[in-house]
């Protein structure tokens, strides 16, 4: 893929025009936490020279490029845009654009209080096992784990399967629903282990304006269709808001293997 990144066609030159794709990452592109396979990477560059294509994920850009990229390559050059923490770190062709503050939107007494009652529920839960790292600051977010994103695979796998039988993410957030209701702050499940903490307005849907104004930059393109594809689509899961969007053409996948499979059958007949 590397080497064909400098012989795609510009964006405005791809043949489906003014058509763009973006991918959640997790059970989309790759397994959860997992690097993504060599044949999906051919896929994505092939499908690079026929249309735009994105990825928008809730985690920081570091582990989008450990999943996504190389340590010789750079993933923001993989993809024509590159949206970490919901478009909040954005990139266009490589290139940065504008971008926002949690800490900043919500403010520092709000945000320690905010975290305080967190920690606190946690220490209070009896889980099987209780790694680290129980709150992830990310720029446009934090990131809540109540085993700990310091989990091994195993460990993350035992434990998605405890959370579906127990409940234990939606009990927490209808509790800090309860405690904030005036932060004006979404909850979002994603992953195997965790959940997302956003002000309301910024899940993956953020990533949109990006979209929408790239028709007033010097080469840009009016998108007119975007299509979003994902794994959890449901209402509650964090691809939802995208998946609904009337802006966005959206598909359900189950796994990297299904989305393979359908963009074969949309793309490549």
């Amino acid at each position: 893929m590397a080497q064909a990144a400098s012989i795609y066609p510009p964006l405005r030159d791809r043949p489906i025009k003014n058509t763009v794709l973006l991918f959640d990452v997790d059970d989309t592109l790759t397994r959860p936490r997992r690097s993504v396979t060599p044949e999906m990477l051919q896929l994505l560059s092939e499908l690079r020279h026929k249309v735009a294509i994105g990825f928008v994920g809730g985690s920081n850009l570091v582990k989008q490029q450990e999943q996504l990229g190389t340590p010789a390559i750079d993933v923001t050059t993989l993809f024509d845009f590159s949206f970490a923490e919901n478009g909040l770190t954005a990139y266009r062709l490589g290139a940065p654009l504008a971008s926002q503050s949690f800490i900043g939107w919500l403010g520092e007494d709000k945000y320690k209080e905010l975290v305080r009652f967190i920690l606190r529920y946690i220490a209070d839960l009896e889980l099987p096992v209780m790694r680290g790292t129980f709150v992830e600051f990310r720029n446009g977010m934090i990131n809540v784990s109540p085993v700990g994103r310091n989990a091994s695979v195993q460990e993350r796998n035992d434990y998605e399967k405890f959370d579906k039988e127990n409940g234990v993410r939606v009990k927490f957030i209808e509790e800090l629903k309860r405690k904030f209701p005036d932060l004006g702050l979404t909850y979002s499940i994603g992953g195997q282990i965790s959940f997302d903490v956003f002000p309301t307005g910024w899940d993956k849907t953020y990533c949109l304006q990006h979209i929408e104004n790239d028709k007033n930059l010097p080469d840009g393109v009016d998108y007119t269709t975007i299509h979003f594809f994902g794994d959890k689509t449901f209402k509650g899961g964090n691809d939802f808001e995208i998946f609904d969007d009337p802006r966005t053409v959206g598909h359900t996948v189950k796994n990297p293997d299904d989305t393979y499979k359908q963009l074969k059958e949309l793309f490549f007949k």
